[in-house]
């Protein structure tokens, strides 16, 4: 509990994830209201659709976040004092990546619910609102896809330490190299079914959408993809930790 309080209280002083909460909550909320002002009104809109800027854009900002938490540290120096405090150092990441997670969910969570009271004060006739288990992932599963997506970038973070490294190779996988993957001829498909955030996109979103963006081709129930996620966010973690402990700070 101790290294968790220190953790939060260090997270909490510098500037950086109160801008990129801020900026995380902009991006959900203003596009559930761009989208509510812009389509017409004889067209209804659809649940997932006022997730799209924090399902497609939110959790890029998050991994900023979660990947500045880290290598902040290592930028400053800092985390050597981290490390002669709590000499086995896994617990003291471990404590860092619990409460950039935690910080993740309630940013998603906020901006998920916000997105659709919103959407649904600018459109009242468009009947929005959580009426299936589908729509209720949608909307609440936001937060923990942001909470694994911060992991799995404090994990990243870790490993590469360089704030400008870690940032570029995650903003470029995330936005770019998955959608990429499906060109390479023959197996690329196959590929893309099982790339993390494709998979994350099924849990969020199911087999079918009738508005946003395209529904993920994986071939898991949206509760295993969640977990897939998950899996996934857990080894890069215990991989970089292993790391951390071998390697000077």
């Amino acid at each position: 509990m101790n290294l968790l309080a220190v953790e939060r209280i260090k997270l909490f002083s510098t500037r950086s994830p109160w801008w990129c909460a801020l900026i995380t909550l902009a991006l959900t909320i203003g596009f559930a209201a761009i989208l509510a002002g812009a389509s017409p009104a004889d067209s209804p809109i659809a649940v997932s659709a006022t997730q799209f800027g924090g399902s497609q854009f939110g959790i890029a900002v998050v991994m900023v976040l979660a990947a500045l938490a880290v290598t902040t540290e290592y930028r400053f120096n800092t985390i050597r004092t981290t490390f002669q405090a709590v000499p086995h150092r896994s617990p003291a990441l471990l404590a860092k990546a619990v409460v950039v997670g935690l910080m993740a969910l309630v940013i998603g969570e906020i901006g998920a619910f916000g997105a659709l009271g919103l959407a649904m004060l600018m459109r009242p006739n468009d009947g929005l609102g959580l009426h299936t288990t589908q729509d209720w992932l949608n909307v609440a599963g936001l937060g923990p896809v942001f909470a694994i997506s911060a992991v799995l970038a404090v994990a990243l973070g870790i490993l590469i330490r360089h704030s400008a490294g870690a940032i570029a190779l995650l903003l470029i996988y995330y936005l770019a190299v998955e959608e990429l993957v499906q060109i390479i001829p023959k197996v690329g498909h196959h590929i893309h079914e099982w790339m993390p955030f494709n998979v994350a996109n099924k849990f969020l979103r199911g087999s079918a959408v009738v508005d946003g963006p395209a529904p993920s081709d994986s071939p898991l129930s949206p509760g295993w993809a969640l977990a897939y996620f998950a899996g996934i966010a857990i080894v890069f973690l215990l991989v970089a930790l292993g790391v951390a402990k071998k390697r000077d700070a």
